[in-house]
């Protein structure tokens, strides 16, 4: 292991520490690699650990296992613009067996850093890490939001950011769905699933229109919401002459009698 491998642009290259035969890594400990660094002139570098472990790069080809996590973020996400995914076997491998599948967890997608798992036909399994340097579009209050606002672009502005680490999926367009908070919201928050819910298109207390269909006739009479309600939603409403029915909401202030 020489100092090129990690900064390939040295003019000054010298052996970092030698990987014995067969073995595939080597630990050394930081404070000694840090004094050689210094000795060439290298005294800007900096350990988090103890120890450093070199580690003799696989040969095997990750191409497939690559374009499956592209195709898992890319389904995960509407919007994200991935510049590039960097995969490496968790362990020195020689090759990779002719047949397996790949595993992801459900919800690595949140993180751009994770773990694949290849599964053998006989249940062996090998890990790989992955890296992925990618570009999300988001959403972030613009101010306060309060609970059951209506989001839109005069409350909301889109900003695109770089993939880290996502607490919860990421509203990405408010646009396609008309969307409201469903809790308090603070001014400059990324918007994720978690912080908001489909809009309610009724609202208690208020009077609606209500068709009703029968013998290929259609009625349509006022009564008073008794509950909030999302389309395709059943609630209690109140006719004129006080009887409570039962309604499927089918728009803004518009439901239907079942």
């Amino acid at each position: 292991m020489r100092f090129s491998s990690v900064a390939p642009d040295t003019r000054d290259d010298f052996l970092i520490t030698t990987i014995e035969q067969n073995r595939y890594s080597q630990k050394i400990k930081s404070k000694d690699l840090l004094k050689l660094l210094a000795k060439h002139g290298y005294k800007h570098y900096t350990a988090n650990s103890n120890y450093i472990n070199f580690v003799l790069k696989s040969p095997v080809d990750t191409s497939l296992i690559e374009e499956k996590v592209r195709n898992y973020y890319k389904t995960n996400y509407e919007d994200i613009s991935i510049n590039s995914i960097i995969v490496a076997p968790r362990g020195y491998l020689e090759s990779l067996p002719d047949k397996y599948s790949i595993e992801i967890k459900n919800r690595d997608f949140l993180s751009s850093e994770g773990i694949v798992s290849v599964k053998t036909t006989e249940n062996k399994k090998f890990f790989f890490n992955y890296t992925v340097v990618a570009d999300v579009a988001i959403y972030k209050s613009r101010d306060v939001i309060k609970k059951d606002t209506q989001l839109t672009l005069t409350n909301c502005i889109k900003k695109s950011v770089a993939l880290e680490s996502f607490q919860d999926k990421p509203v990405q367009n408010i646009g396609q769905k008309q969307l409201q908070a469903k809790r308090h919201i603070p001014k400059d928050m990324i918007l994720t699933l978690r912080d908001v819910e489909i809009l309610d298109v009724v609202t208690k207390d208020s009077m609606i229109n209500v068709n009703f269909f029968q013998d290929g006739m259609a009625i349509t009479f006022s009564a008073k919401a008794l509950q909030d309600g999302k389309v395709n939603d059943i609630i209690d409403v109140q006719n004129n002459s006080g009887k409570i029915l039962k309604v499927r909401v089918t728009g803004s202030d518009m439901a239907e009698m079942e």
